[in-house]
């Protein structure tokens, strides 16, 4: 059956069905190595009585931030700061135009911002899209 994720707290959560019921599902319901699912995520699963068991995740929530956007943006745009401001990290992302753009008076500032975007576009790249979304979209990760 498909459905749609309600709420998932990091051990239990609820899915609507297709069919207009609710099932409650645990984190060792998850299939293919998944560890969260956010909310309004497309699942496909198997129904046992109320639980369902054996969740898929089909397409991820929408307007979720993508790595690959955020990879991009931090090779083309990282001593700026852009990709902070993408990801929601605001306070980050002033830290860096600041130090990417005045900062180049100085030198240090500018190369040391130019080396940490250079760090986080690997780590990006390197991330599973799963990981990406606990650490930078879910979670409160600012830096590396």
């Amino acid at each position: 059956m498909r459905g749609k994720v309600l709420s998932y707290n990091g051990s239990t959560g609820v899915i609507s069905g297709d069919d207009g019921r609710r099932y409650t599902f645990s984190a060792a319901d998850l299939g293919d190595g998944v560890s969260y699912v956010p909310a309004g995520s497309a699942v496909d699963f198997e129904v046992v009585g109320d639980t369902a068991t054996s969740i898929y995740v089909i397409v991820t929530a929408l307007g979720e931030k993508n790595k690959w956007i955020a990879a991009l943006l931090c090779f083309f745009f990282g001593w700026f700061g852009v990709h902070k401001f993408y990801l929601g990290k605001t306070n980050a992302g002033i830290i860096m135009a600041l130090c990417g753009t005045i900062g180049w008076i100085v030198v240090i500032p500018g190369l040391v911002v130019a080396f940490i975007s250079f760090i986080e576009l690997i780590i990006y790249l390197v991330k599973s899209d799963q990981s990406f979304y606990e650490d930078y979209v879910a979670g409160n990760r600012s830096w590396f």
